[in-house]
C-alpha cells in the first residue's frame, strides 16, 4: 500500500484501526514524507496511525520495497498511457456531442450518445452469474445514472441496499430511467462479489471494459459512493459532489424525485 492508498481508504470511511489491521497484511511501500503525513491527517489518520507508519514496522525489506516500487512505477506508466489513451477518446467523444447538439436532434431521436458510447460493454448480475447486457438496453433511457462504489468501501456496502430498494420501487414506473454501476473495485473477483451480494440489479460497465470508461467519471468527484445523473447525450443534471464538496448521493435521489414527480425539469435540476 501507498500512502496515497492509504489516504483514500480513510476518506472512503476506513477507521485508522481498521487500516492498521489492513497494513499488518498488504504493508507498507512508500515512504512518509511531511507532506504525505499531512496529507493522511487531513484525511483522518490518527497519531497511532502515523506513528506505527513511521516506525517500519508495517514496511517491506529494502529488497522487497525497490521490487514493489519498481512495480508501481510500471503502474503508473501504463496509468499515464491509459489516461492520454482516454483523453483522446474523450476529445473524439465530446466532439461527437457537439455534432449531435449542434444538429438540435430532438429527445429520443439521434441523442442517445450514452448508449452508443456502452451499447457493447455492459453486463448485468442475472442467475447467479454475470451476463451480457443487450446492446440497445440504454436506448430508450432519457435519465441515467452512473453509481462509482466499490465492495472495499465500506459507506458504499452502506448506502447500495438503499438505493436497490429506491431502484426496485422506481424504475418499473419509470422506463426510461436506468442505474448504471461503475466499479472502482480492485479485482474481477471483487466487482463479482459485490453484484453477488447485493443482488444489483441494474447494469454495470464490464469490468475488463471500465480503463476506456474513465470519462465518464469526471464528475463523480474524489470520494465514493458517488451519483452522477446525465441525459441520454451526457449532459449532466445532478451530481453527488460540486466541485471540492461531497452532497452526497442522496441529493442526487432527491433530483430524481423531484423530476419523476413533474414538480422540477432535468434543467432546472442541472440548474441547481
Amino acid at each position: 500500500m501507498t500512502a496515497k492508498d492509504v489516504g483514500l481508504m480513510l476518506r472512503a470511511g476506513y477507521s485508522s484501526n481498521a487500516l492498521t489491521k489492513e497494513l499488518s497484511v498488504r504493508y507498507f511501500a512508500d515512504t512518509l514524507d511531511e507532506a504525505k503525513e499531512k496529507a493522511l491527517i487531513q484525511s483522518g489518520a490518527s497519531a497511532e496511525l502515523i506513528t506505527a507508519i513511521k516506525s517500519g514496522a508495517y514496511s517491506l525489506s529494502a529488497e522487497k520495497m525497490a521490487t514493489a516500487q519498481e512495480q508501481m512505477a510500471d503502474q503508473a506508466k501504463r496509468r499515464a498511457e491509459e489516461a492520454e489513451n482516454a483523453r483522446k477518446f474523450n476529445t473524439l467523444y465530446q466532439s461527437q456531442l457537439a455534432q449531435k447538439r449542434s444538429a438540435a436532434a430532438p429527445t429520443g431521436s439521434g441523442g442517445d450518445a450514452i448508449s452508443q458510447f456502452l451499447k457493447a460493454d455492459l453486463v448485468q448480475w442475472r442467475n447467479g452469474g454475470v451476463v451480457r447486457a443487450d446492446e440497445t438496453a440504454l436506448a430508450n433511457k432519457k435519465l441515467i445514472a452512473f453509481y462509482f462504489s466499490a465492495h472495499w468501501c465500506g459507506p458504499c456496502r452502506k448506502f447500495t441496499p438503499q438505493l436497490v430498494e429506491y431502484y426496485n420501487r422506481v424504475a418499473p414506473q419509470h422506463p426510461e430511467f436506468e442505474i448504471v454501476f461503475f466499479s472502482y473495485d480492485k479485482s474481477p473477483f471483487a466487482f463479482e462479489t459485490y453484484l453477488r451480494e447485493t443482488n444489483m440489479p441494474w447494469l454495470a460497465i464490464d469490468y475488463a471494459k471500465l480503463k476506456g470508461k474513465e470519462t465518464l467519471a469526471k464528475n463523480a468527484g474524489d470520494g465514493i459512493p458517488s451519483l452522477v445523473l446525465v441525459d441520454s447525450t451526457g449532459n449532466v443534471i445532478s451530481s453527488s459532489h460540486s466541485g471540492s464538496q461531497n452532497l452526497g448521493p442522496a441529493k442526487v435521489l432527491a433530483d430524481l424525485d423531484a423530476i419523476f414527480s413533474g414538480k422540477v425539469a432535468p434543467q432546472v435540476a442541472a440548474a441547481h
